[in-house]
């Protein structure tokens, strides 16, 4: 019985340990430090942050526990973050458990609307009244 847990929850643990590797990489270089994960591409050729821009130093200041500074840095990546999370445990849950996924089937749907979200979100703060929202 073991052996079958142990299998199941392979995967989960895979990711586990490739985002904890991204983690420490954030931690030991500060994406604060301008050009330390180098420049956003979209930022260069348009002179307007994309809308992930900021989502680095979002997740840097989550890492150490700093929400104002992740939602100063870029809201749609905290909430991003905080659905990774859920996301994870659900997934490793399941797979403890051997049940299916709950809401897999509907995956791809909640990717596009994801992707959605980060572009109106990407335009909303580029409006003027909402440049709290910029990186």
């Amino acid at each position: 019985m073991t052996t079958g847990l142990t299998s199941r929850l392979r995967a989960p643990a895979v990711v586990a340990l490739a985002g904890a590797a991204l983690a420490a990489a954030l931690v030991v270089r500060d994406p604060h430090v301008g050009g330390s994960w180098g420049r956003c591409p979209f930022l260069l050729l348009t002179g307007v942050p994309c809308p992930a821009c900021g989502g680095l130093r979002a997740t840097n200041d989550l890492l150490h526990g700093q929400l104002a500074g992740a939602v100063h840095s870029n809201l749609y990546a905290v909430g991003t973050a905080g659905l990774a999370v859920l996301a994870f445990a659900v997934w490793t849950v399941a797979a403890a458990s051997a049940r299916p996924v709950p809401l897999r089937r509907h995956s791809t749907t909640l990717l596009v609307a994801w992707f959605v979200g980060l572009v109106v979100f990407g335009l909303v703060r580029l409006l003027p009244g909402l440049s709290a929202l910029r990186p």
